[in-house]
Formats: C-alpha cells, sequence, structure tokens
C-alpha cells in the first residue's frame, strides 16, 4: 500500500490532527519529512507536551560541582513550572517547588547561589533546604493548621556520574537502566572524575524542538558552524544512530583525525569518533577527545527555550592548566558556537507561522531527526 503524505501549505490544524501527523514516525518506516509545521506554533501541542512529555521526563539541569555544597540551589521554570534543587544539610539534593504554601509567593527567583533556608519575602514563612517547613509568622491561632504537614511539594533528583536531573513526577521510574549501555561504553571516560571547567544559561527565541532537533544531525555545520564545528568533523558529517529504548539514543560521528589523549585510558576507537548520547527530551551528552560537554534544551514558553550547559574535562588536566586559563579558552569557544545555533535557530522560528510552509524532505545526513522524531511521536499519542 502507498502512503500519502501532505507536503504543502495547510490551513490551521487541531492538536488531534497535528498528533495523527505525527504518529506515523513511531513506525518501523517513518515518513522522511519533517514536523509539521504548526507543531512548534500551536499552543494546543504544547500543552500536551506539558501534560504527556515534561511533567513526567527526566531533565538535566547541571552537573554536580554547581550544587556541590550545604546550601547550594538551582532554580529554573521547566515548561512553566518552578523547580529548585537544592544541596542539604544532610549531604543530599533535594528537588521541590519554591512557591511558598500560603499566598503562592515565589521563594527565589531563576538562577543559583548559596542559602541557610527558603524565606518568603511576602509574609517571611521559612523552609528548610529539604522543603520542610522551619517557620510560619502569625499561625499559631490557626487551629486548622499544622506545620507538620507543610512543605514544598516534592520532585525526583537523580545525580549520574555528576550530571544532576530532576523530574516533575515524584514517583518517577529510574533512568539508569536505559542509559546502561552508554554508561559502558563511556567507562574510559571517567566522568566520576570529570570537573565542570565552565557552564552557562542561555534564552532563546524558539521552540524546544527547533532546538532539539538540530542537535540530532551534524548535517547543519555546513552552514551554521563552517569554521567552528565543521572542522572538526574530518569524518565526515554522517553519523550512526541506535535508539536504545524510548528515551535514550546514540549518535556516533568518525572524527576522521584521532583525538589526542593524554590523561584517559582512551582506546583508538573512542579517540576516532565523537560519541554522544541523547536523553529525551532534551539532554545530551557528547565527547570531544578528553573533553566532555552536556547540553540541556528546556521550554520557558511556546516560543522561549532555555539551553543550558557545560564543559568538563579530567581533574588531573588541572594540574598542568590553571582552571581559570582553561575556562577562557573553553568559553571563547562555545560563546561562538552557542550564537552561531541561536542566530540560526531563531530565524527559523520567525518563518514558522508562514501560511507558505510546508514540511520538508529529510536528508540521509539526518537519521538522527528521525530518532527524536520517533521518540516525540511515542511521548505524544501513546494511549492514556
Amino acid at each position: 500500500m502507498t502512503r500519502t503524505i501532505r507536503t504543502g501549505p495547510a490551513p490551521d490544524q487541531s492538536a488531534a490532527e497535528l498528533l495523527a501527523a505525527v504518529r506515523p514516525y513511531a513506525q518501523p518506516d517513518p515518513p522522511a519529512l519533517s514536523l509539521p509545521p504548526q507543531m512548534f506554533t500551536s499552543p494546543e501541542v504544547y500543552e500536551l507536551e506539558r501534560q504527556r512529555i515534561f511533567d513526567r521526563s527526566w531533565i538535566m539541569v547541571a552537573h554536580t560541582d554547581q550544587l556541590a555544597e550545604p546550601g547550594d540551589y538551582l532554580s529554573l521554570s521547566i515548561a512553566g513550572e518552578q523547580v529548585a534543587i537544592t544541596r542539604g544539610e544532610d549531604g543530599r539534593l533535594h528537588g521541590m517547588s519554591p512557591v511558598c504554601r500560603h499566598r503562592a509567593m515565589p521563594l527565589v527567583e531563576p538562577g543559583e547561589g548559596k542559602v541557610k533556608d527558603f524565606t518568603c519575602s511576602y509574609h517571611l514563612w521559612r523552609y528548610n533546604l529539604d522543603g520542610t517547613l522551619r517557620a510560619a509568622t502569625y499561625m499559631r491561632e490557626n487551629a486548622e493548621f499544622d506545620p507538620a504537614t507543610c512543605r514544598l511539594p516534592g520532585f525526583a533528583v537523580r545525580e549520574w556520574h555528576g550530571l544532576v536531573f530532576v523530574n516533575l513526577d515524584a514517583e518517577a521510574r529510574s533512568f539508569e537502566p536505559d542509559l546502561a549501555i552508554a554508561d559502558t561504553e563511556m567507562t574510559n571516560y571517567r566522568l566520576d572524575d570529570m570537573v565542570q571547567v565552565n557552564h552557562w544559561t542561555e534564552e532563546w527565541a524558539c521552540n524546544w524542538k527547533v532546538a532539539v532537533e538540530n542537535g540530532y544531525e551534524n548535517y547543519h555545520a555546513i552552514g551554521f558552524h563552517p569554521e567552528t564545528v565543521r572542522p572538526l568533523m574530518t569524518g565526515g558529517i554522517d553519523m550512526t544512530v541506535h535508539q536504545d529504548s524510548e528515551w535514550v539514543t546514540r549518535l556516533l560521528s568518525g572524527a576522521g583525525t584521532p583525538f589526542e589523549a593524554k590523561i584517559l585510558p582512551l582506546t583508538e576507537a573512542e579517540r576516532s569518533i565523537m560519541y554522544s548520547f541523547r536523553i529525551f527530551p532534551g539532554g545530551a551528552v557528547a565527547t570531544f577527545g578528553e573533553t566532555i560537554a552536556w547540553i540541556s534544551i528546556i521550554p520557558l514558553s511556546l516560543d522561549r527555550t532555555q539551553v543550558r550547559g557545560g564543559t568538563l574535562a579530567p581533574r588531573q588536566a588541572l594540574e598542568y592548566v590553571d582552571l581559570e586559563v582553561m575556562r577562557k579558552e573553553v568559553e571563547s569557544i562555545t560563546s561562538v558556537i552557542n550564537a552561531e545555533d541561536r542566530t540560526g535557530l531563531e530565524a527559523v522560528q520567525r518563518t514558522l507561522g508562514s501560511r507558505f510552509l510546508q514540511r520538508g524532505h529529510l536528508s540521509p545526513k539526518e537519521p538522527g531527526v528521525l530518532a527524536f522524531y520517533r521518540k516525540l511521536a511515542l511521548a505524544l499519542t501513546e494511549e492514556g
């Protein structure tokens, strides 16, 4: 049977119609077409993504170096939901909703820092670093108020080889089984002994999927990054795609000229590839010889996306190079690459409302994009 896929301009489509167009990506023989343009602009689709993806997915948000000591905290928004992660006095990481239980005042602004507790600036209620209530001013005369049961709603938090993940579903199952293959294959990179050289947080004016699908292919390096990323790809822009589970995809690209390995016990094969894995919806970890980059793409709204990331290096490397010198060198590169992606992807977003826009045919150089579409289709169209 021949399958017919509409590629031309379409009138405004309902969320149900858009999901019907996305469903074929979950099949063994998906259409080699880009997503319907309205998948990036539909408020109804975005609301479904919030419910079916971001309310129950593991989101990579930081490296443990950012939350090393008791009192260290990180605050961010995940698809409109405020999230705080702290290193408690007990040494553990805690995830919570940083919104006062009294009158909905945010306890902390987005960012990171160090605190003894979270004190509400509205009525001075105070919460411990694990989300439990420490003090509620002038509440003793309210007989119906029980401070022992008043605490900030908790989220699931896990560390994986120094990378910190949060899930809005406090009862979410662990993601470690999905990363079993990647975990084994990255043994020689010694992630547990890596230090974070730099990290960044940026806001891009595009839908989160515009940014994510860009990261699933090397094809754009010839256009966006001709003098930065493209020279690293001496082995070409092809990639090998392995879909390990509903959540994890491994992408392997040939480096051509092997990377140097002075500290890590990398094999010749490991020095000759750029190895990366993606954790749906927007997390990525990639190797460049002895350097590791992590990046996380998190929606703020329908057309605003936060891009978080960092660069890791072997701890032993700091015995030979000053950390500040290394940080400046890394930042000079990553800032340029990020700016190249941001400029291009924001331009894409500006065209997505065009009534003349149609679905594009994908190149054979973009198998990773179809891998992302498959996971998106599975997440959005599963029953229930």
